[in-house]
């Protein structure tokens, strides 16, 4: 294990051992926590008591955080020419179909999100061994499917982000930069932790929040207790 800093051991003498903190505490002492000197992305990881094995325990879905993601986000839209004005009106960084497609075929996925529609899925299905291992295939539930092309890439350039819960039962997740103010993190995370409530499955049984960590890149985590989320 490598040798803690000075910073990062005042830092970790910030967070008092055994204690669960509201989330607005934890809003504010991430940022005290933080010594990286880039603008580290903010994480919160949520364990869930459910069994991702079985398909009706399986947690996902997309939540529009209300202050962004605080970084820029790279969005093709592969999409047919009537749709293409559309789509680089909203903001997408890239537009276009088969030149695409055959561009991703040759290895190009520099892209952070992409967004297609339902009549080219069939082109599009074929390129799932290239995007599905980075998270890029586009999904109907993710809303990256769909015939409202301009709608989908503005949402997702505003700050709309999908998430799906791991093998381990385990939902992770960025929720903005370390730049931001504690209010905006809290905001944020709030939504973030109350969107997953709402899809708690209904095959789900005992405790479905069973815990929550807020922490910055590089940084340790911050227990949070669970029942400050709804808090103003």
């Amino acid at each position: 294990m490598s040798k803690l800093t000075k910073n990062q051991k005042l830092a970790l003498g910030k967070i008092e051992a055994g204690k669960a903190y509201t989330l607005k505490e934890a809003s504010a002492l991430v940022k005290e926590i933080t010594t990286t000197k880039f603008d580290a992305s903010v994480d919160v990881d949520v364990r869930l008591g459910v069994d991702p094995r079985k398909a009706n325990q399986m947690v996902r879905g997309v939540v529009s955080l209300p202050n962004g993601t605080g970084k820029q986000v790279r969005v093709l839209a592969l999409c047919t020419p009537d749709k293409e004005a559309e789509a680089k009106t909203a903001g997408a960084d890239y537009v276009g179909l088969e030149e695409y497609i055959e561009k991703i075929k040759g290895g190009w996925t520099d892209v952070d999100v992409i967004i297609t529609m339902p009549a080219v899925m069939g082109k599009i299905g074929a390129l799932g061994r290239i995007l599905g291992p980075r998270g890029l295939m586009p999904n109907p539930k993710s809303g990256t499917v769909t015939n409202e092309i301009g709608n989908a890439v503005k949402e997702v350039k505003q700050g709309k982000i999908d998430f799906k819960v791991d093998k381990t039962g385990i939902v992770h997740t960025s929720i903005g930069k370390i730049s931001f103010e504690p209010e905006q993190i809290r905001q944020n995370a709030k939504e973030f932790i109350s969107t997953l409530i709402k899809l708690k499955p209904s095959a789900a049984k005992g405790t479905y929040i069973k815990s929550i960590y807020l922490s910055s890149t590089m940084s340790a985590g911050i227990k949070i207790d669970p029942k400050s989320v709804e808090e103003i």
